[in-house]
């Protein structure tokens, strides 16, 4: 084997020819003739001698930046479906993600009728310091007029983040005043939670729904247990659907709650060792009973935990197949800013199961098999999992579990498809609901303040006949066509819609998760199951 072919199978080296390459085209470009590059010389590999030579000879003028940057993200997407060249322009924002944090004035914000309208302030950031509340209208900023001119949602991040330290003058428009109200904000560290919300189902069972594995995971999960432990909860429902993973710390950090000792997860790749990670501190819940609620969108991270608490038995695992993400990147940083992950390992259960889905080159293939799943009926009838008999495994107890990518649940829930109609499509893709919602909440103050508690207002609210009707009329008047067979069909959905959607915009995620979990089919059965049922 040559020694350029050598060098172009390592997509670490890859990446340091580029730059060379960019270099001596530069080079050459200032020469006054073009110095032909020998393809069989090891000192120069072939990409460099293409890219001086595009950048001399080429008809018209290139971006070569761009065109080197072409040529890594393809190289990448090559290899497997996660290995990923990261522009300088995102990297921040995937970071502030992961990290847990952002700077800004640290507001939860929608847009109504063309103004920036506060949800929430974000607990302890700067606004809730400042005195912002939920229902003020922005107006302006410093002194930019930022109502009524067609601002979108990137327009109001672009205008209200910022450095940690620096000042930004809000305007604030609330109904009872007359007159604007002006704050003067310093903009700080806001918290990217990754525990959505954490509270008491019932007296003795706790709810926790934790959204990614980030910086800030173990900290936040910990609190969470600790002060439910405090009101009383003697068994957990932990909630991971939809939770894309993360830090392969803050999961086994997690399951080091629940594990006293044995293996968590190890790792292992072409030119790698194995490496173990092992349960190695005294967790907060260790023998107390447990079911963790995963679906289809849970990946990676989240699949380290349930994989880790099914092959022990220590936790029930309730829902639908996971993802099956198991491919482990590490990313490098490279001299522009922009970095690349680039996949090194693979991770496994401690049965030995691989939670990676097979894949081929088809990247696109890959991330629509998940929809694959609703055609071929995996999403509503447990027997139509594909598994691989050849693929089976073994838990602690001796229970049979099996490979072939994601975790399969111990107990099945199907996706609940009622009420699904083409006229409901077009009602959330025209997003009517949450405006719908702001305008009652806002003239129906008086009457949601009855409701002490979130849990007082999922038991005592309904949505009444004559909000429904509203709630069609406001449709029409967005040019959505009637159609009283499919708002039937439809109905009950927009119903628990709607109250879920007033309760969040009264008690945020707190008042959203309790009024939707009362009659949540997974965290219903879930209940069930550490009620002994």
């Amino acid at each position: 084997m040559s020694t350029n072919k050598s060098i172009l199978k390592k997509p670490f080296l890859i990446l340091f020819i580029f730059t060379l390459g960019m270099y001596l085209g530069k080079f050459l470009s200032n020469s006054s003739e073009y110095i032909q590059l020998s393809s069989s010389s090891s000192e120069f590999p072939k990409l460099v001698e293409l890219l001086s030579f595009l950048e001399y000879n080429y008809v018209d003028k290139l971006d070569l930046d761009s065109l080197q940057e072409d040529i890594i993200t393809k190289t990448l997407e090559s290899l497997d479906p996660h290995s990923t060249y990261i522009h300088v322009d995102d990297l921040q924002g995937i970071t502030e993600g992961m990290q847990g944090n952002f700077e800004g004035i640290g507001v939860e914000f929608q847009i109504q009728h063309d103004t920036i309208v506060v949800v929430s302030p974000i607990s302890g950031g700067p606004s809730e310091r400042a005195g912002i509340r939920s229902g003020d209208r922005i107006v302006k900023v410093d002194t930019l007029n930022v109502a009524g001119i067609g601002f979108t949602n990137s327009d109001v991040v672009k205008n209200l983040r910022g450095d940690k330290g620096t000042e930004v003058k809000l305007f604030i428009k609330r109904p009872e005043h007359s007159k604007l109200i002006e704050f003067n904000i310093i903009r700080d560290k806001i918290p990217i939670t990754s525990v959505d919300v954490s509270y008491m189902l019932d007296a003795e069972i706790g709810y926790i729904k934790v959204n990614r594995f980030s910086g800030t995971t173990d900290t936040e999960f910990t609190n969470a247990l600790d002060n439910l432990k405090a009101e009383g909860m003697k068994k957990l429902v932990l909630d991971l659907r939809s939770n894309p993973g993360g830090y392969l710390h803050a999961a086994t950090a997690m399951v080091n709650e629940f594990l006293s000792n044995g293996e968590i997860v190890y790792t292992q790749g072409n030119s790698r060792s194995k490496k173990v990670y092992k349960a190695n501190r005294y967790g907060g819940f260790l023998q107390k009973d447990l079911v963790v609620l995963v679906d289809e969108g849970s990946a990676s991270a989240s699949e380290i935990v349930a994989g880790a608490l099914q092959d022990h038995d220590r936790a029930a695992i309730i829902g639908r197949r996971t993802f099956g993400k198991g491919l482990v990147q590490e990313q490098t940083q490279m001299s522009d800013g922009s970095a690349f992950r680039l996949t090194t390992a693979r991770y496994y259960t401690p049965s030995g199961r691989s939670i990676q889905k097979a894949y081929s080159k088809d990247v696109e293939a890959y991330h629509l098999e998940s929809l694959k799943r609703y055609e071929n009926g995996e999403l509503y009838s447990q027997d139509s999992i594909k598994i691989a008999d050849s693929l089976k495994y073994f838990t602690d107890k001796g229970r049979v579990v099996y490979g072939g990518g994601g975790i399969a649940p111990d107990h099945f829930v199907p996706l609940d498809t009622t009420g699904r109609s083409d006229w409901l499509f077009k009602v959330l893709a025209a997003n009517i609901i949450s405006g719908f919602v702001f305008d009652y909440v806002d003239r129906h103050t008086e009457f949601l303040n009855s409701f002490s508690t979130p849990e007082h207002f999922a038991n005592n609210f309904t949505i009444s006949e004559d909000l429904f009707k509203s709630f069609i009329q406001l449709t029409e008047e967005n040019d959505i066509p009637l159609n009283k067979a499919e708002i039937s069909r439809s109905k009950t959905w927009i119903v628990k819609r709607l109250k879920t959607s007033i309760a969040r915009q009264k008690w945020n995620d707190l008042g959203f998760f309790t009024v939707l979990n009362h009659t949540d089919p997974s965290v219903q059965k879930g209940m069930e199951i550490l009620r002994g049922n």
